[in-house]
């Protein structure tokens, strides 16, 4: 009598209610930009809040990743990569500070 009571709940939970898929998002995922000859390279589209970027320095010189909002600054050394989350919706300029006219954008969709 018992498993006959539980086999509805056990079934509802494997499948998923509506109430938990209508909640879940997208998963983060990680996007590369590649700095390269003293440039950034394009910038992925497609980029959400909550998402990962990537930065790879394939450069022989040290450059960094700073958003002029100051919402990340990542410093890389020649060959290295560092990752930042993008938290927020909306537009991150972002530079290098060792090269200023090395600059670009990332755009950020909402969740």
């Amino acid at each position: 009598m018992r498993a006959a009571f539980l086999l509805p709940f056990a079934a509802l939970l494997l499948s998923g209610s509506p109430a938990m898929a209508a909640g879940a998002g997208a998963a983060p995922r990680t996007h590369v930009v590649v700095i390269d000859k003293m440039k950034f390279g394009p910038v992925p589209a497609g980029i959400r809040a909550g998402d990962t970027i990537l930065w790879v320095n394939r450069d022989i010189f040290r450059h960094t990743a700073t958003a002029r909002n100051g919402s990340f600054s990542i410093d890389l050394a020649p060959k290295a990569q560092g990752r930042t989350i993008v938290a927020k919706p909306g537009q991150i300029a972002f530079y290098c500070k060792y090269h200023p006219g090395m600059t670009g954008v990332l755009g950020i969709k909402a969740k």
